[in-house]
Order: structure tokens, then sequence, then C-alpha cells
């Protein structure tokens, strides 16, 4: 009963944070660009919005373009049950490790590029093309920087990785693979979230989208769906970022005071990181679509070096 408490509190922590970590970043973009920005709460209001409107289906749209929010929906909240998010004891940590973590994600992506093109838009096949090259370059640093804490851990399995982490105060024994695959984890965060300077998710011209550019055809609860998903991967990656990299305050007993100290610093991280976020945003432009595979190859290097520099600090 008490893992079935977790899941259900690990599952409402992700849903009900996503849209809120959205309006941070927009909050954020707002105010250094001198305005006021909508509130915080403003993305909650959008969900609600697009949940009470009716869909319009394209006439060309078959099945994929109906079960793909669906899918990338479920996908996507599955991945993050697999992780650790503020106990370190992940209850679903059974059903997966690193490798199914990346792969469930994928399959998110996978479906979300054939709606993209399954709808027969100009713009949603390139959106998916400029997605399908984007996931394959980002995909390998992830699991390779991923890789390297593993190591150190002896294990694939998050809460495995994040317990003896938080233990050993953050993976102290290879500082240098530890900042290198924390530098690849978060250009691929910037990646596969569509974030600049890779994409631009307030962006709606035509030759520079990616994201949004597969769910121009979608409207009413599909897209709030997709929109949702897009939140709820974003925390995702951020969790993996604030846990696996800096577990710092993470409960690692499920005590009363240990929970809430982990819920309470695990907000705190995510928010931080957040803000982060929407200040690259406002500072930098987004990248030309060529530049975008000389971004991610050096995310790739980084997490390959990092693999090298632990194994030469082992020996």
């Amino acid at each position: 009963m008490l893992q079935i408490g977790f899941v259900f509190m690990q599952l409402s922590m992700l849903l009900a944070l996503s849209p809120f970590i959205v309006g941070v970043i927009r909050k954020v973009n707002a105010r250094l660009q001198c305005r006021r920005g909508a509130s915080l709460l403003q993305p909650y209001a959008d969900l609600a919005k697009l949940f009470g409107k009716q869909p319009v289906i394209s006439s060309t749209a078959s099945w994929i373009f109906t079960a793909a929010p669906y899918i990338v929906f479920a996908s996507t909240v599955a991945a993050g049950l697999l992780m650790p998010v503020f106990i370190s004891h992940t209850p679903l940590s059974f059903a997966g490790n690193i490798i199914a973590l990346v792969y469930m994600l994928a399959l998110g992506t996978f479906f979300l590029i054939l709606a993209g093109l399954d709808a027969g838009s100009t713009f949603g096949g390139m959106g998916s093309s400029r997605e399908a090259i984007v996931a394959t370059l980002a995909e390998p640093a992830m699991i390779l920087s991923i890789l390297a804490i593993a190591l150190t851990a002896g294990s694939t399995n998050l809460s495995t990785i994040v317990h003896q982490s938080a233990l050993l105060e953050g993976m102290v024994l290879a500082p240098p693979a530890h900042l290198m695959a924390l530098a690849a984890m978060f250009i691929v965060t910037l990646a596969e979230t569509g974030r600049v300077p890779v994409d631009n998710p307030a962006t709606h011209l035509e030759l520079t989208m990616i994201h949004e550019a597969m769910l121009l055809e979608y409207s009413g609860r599909y897209l709030a769906l997709m929109e949702w998903a897009a939140g709820i991967k974003l925390l995702v990656f951020l969790t993996l970022l604030v846990n696996v990299f800096a577990p710092w305050g993470i409960a690692t007993e499920a005590t009363p005071s240990a929970l809430a100290t982990g819920v309470a610093v695990y907000v705190v991280k995510v928010t931080g990181l957040a803000v982060i976020i929407g200040v690259i945003e406002s500072m930098f432009a987004k990248l030309r679509l060529f530049r975008v595979p000389e971004l991610l190859g050096s995310a790739f290097i980084l997490a390959l070096l990092a693999l090298v520099f632990f194994y030469t600090l082992r020996g």
C-alpha cells in the first residue's frame, strides 16, 4: 500500500508541477525582456481551455493522428515514473533502467513524428524530419552521459544511481567525468525539450519551427495532451539533471520529515533550473538548423570524454 501511495504522489507531482515549470520559464523570459508577462498559473488555464474545446481533425488523417496524443502523453508519464523524484527508491524501479527510460521517451518522439507526417501538412513533414535528426543525435549523448554516472554507482538502475549518489554526496569520486556528463546532459535537455538555442517553443515562423510544426494540425483536447506531455517531458529531463547529477536533499528513507524535505528541495531545484533555462533563452539566439548537429555532436563528445575520464581516473 505504501508503494502505491508513492506512485500516486510521484504521478501527481509530475502532472501538477509540469505546467508551473513552463510558466516559470515564460515569466523569466518576459521579465528579462522588460515585460510583465503572464501569470505563473497561465499554463494551467491554457490546458483547461484546450480541454474544453472540440478538436478539428484533417480529412486526410488516419488513426495515428488521433492516437498519437494519448501515446505521447502515456509514454512520457511512464518515463517519469521510472525515475526518482523526491525519494531515491522509485516504486517502479523494477520495471526498467536508464535504457527503458530513454526508449520510453523515444516511443513518444516516434509517434509525435508520425503524427506530424500523418496530417499531410507540408510544415508538419518538415518539423518531423527535423525532429528525427535532433532525436537521432541527442539520444546517444543522453545514454552515454547517464552511463558515466551509472559506472560510478555500479548499476544502470536509476534508483540505485541516485541513492548511492546521494550517499556519496554527488559522486565526488570522479569530478571531471561528472561535470562533463552534466554539461552533455544539459545540452541534450535543451535539444530534446525544444528550447533555445535548438528550437523556440514560442515561435510560429514556419521555416524555423521543429516541435511546434508537428502540432500545427492539432486542436482541442489533442493539443492539450501534446502540450501537457511536452511540459512533463521538460520536467523529466530537469529531474534527471537535479537528481542524477545533484541529488542533494532527496529523501533516502521513507520518513515523513525526509519526504517533506525531499519534496521541498526537489521543487526548489527544478524551479531554479527552469530559471536558468529562461535566462539562457533570453541571452542566446536560436541556432541555424545546420549548426544544431554541431551542438549535439559536442554533447556526444563531452559524454564520451566523461567515460574516458572515468576509466582513466579509476585506473
